[in-house]
């Protein structure tokens, strides 16, 4: 920990919430409605996505695991036929929205001690924005950030650094005093991009060695943050 911590910006899906937990289950019945009945699409679909159609997981080299949610369906796409990248974005962040979550650790009495230290809280995710605040809601912990934006809020997307100084611009904070928390190398990359420190967490696919060249530190989760603060 270089400087004090001051406030901390969350990418939210392998952050905030477990990402085979949550979307596993999710990909699998988004995958056999858009075949419809086509074993074969199905198929290419898991492909596409690099989806264990048997494991109901997704491999670490999905691109599903940080791309925007544009890109999701650009992917998607590509191997669908008959069917607009409109209309599978739209389809997908409607389907996005009603995604079982599955919470890292509970979520509230983590925020709430961070608040009670004075820490500015935010998250930063590629998904869109409006799947953001649904989320936050239905976790019961939307109004403990003062920041919550999508890869459509007009700030841009990781790995970029752009929206994550938005947030440091809008809680007037030195991006030295913010620690970026993500689950993937984009989110890790945006942090260093941007002047943050940065923490990894293991709740998404990537492995601690993926994780560790991009970060201060790499954690289990995100449980762990109130520890590691104190020790360092």
């Amino acid at each position: 920990m270089t400087q004090p911590i001051k406030a901390m910006l969350f990418d939210k899906d392998g952050t905030l919430f477990d990402f085979q937990a949550t979307w596993g289950s999710w990909a699998s019945k988004v995958i056999t409605d858009l075949a419809d009945g086509d074993t074969t699409l199905q198929t290419s679909l898991a492909q596409a996505i690099h989806f264990d159609l048997v494991g109901l997981q997704f491999l670490p080299t999905s691109p599903i695991i940080a791309c925007t949610h544009r890109e999701c369906a650009e992917v998607v796409a590509s191997v669908l036929p008959g069917r607009s990248v409109d209309e599978i974005d739209q389809f997908m962040a409607h389907r996005a929205a009603q995604a079982p979550l599955s919470p890292a650790v509970p979520l509230a009495p983590l925020l709430d001690d961070l608040l009670a230290r004075g820490i500015a809280l935010g998250v930063m995710t590629n998904d869109t924005e409006i799947v953001a605040h649904t989320h936050l809601r239905s976790a019961g912990v939307a109004d403990r950030f003062f920041f919550i934006a999508g890869s459509d809020s007009g700030f841009g997307a990781k790995p970029a650094p752009d929206p994550l100084l938005a947030f440091s611009r809008a809680i007037g904070m030195d991006p030295g005093h913010v620690l970026m928390v993500g689950d993937s190398t984009h989110d890790l990359i945006a942090g260093r991009a941007a002047g943050m420190q940065t923490l990894g967490v293991l709740t998404g696919t990537a492995l601690s060695e993926d994780l560790a060249p991009h970060a201060d530190a790499v954690l289990p989760d995100i449980g762990h943050i109130p520890a590691w603060i104190a020790a360092a």
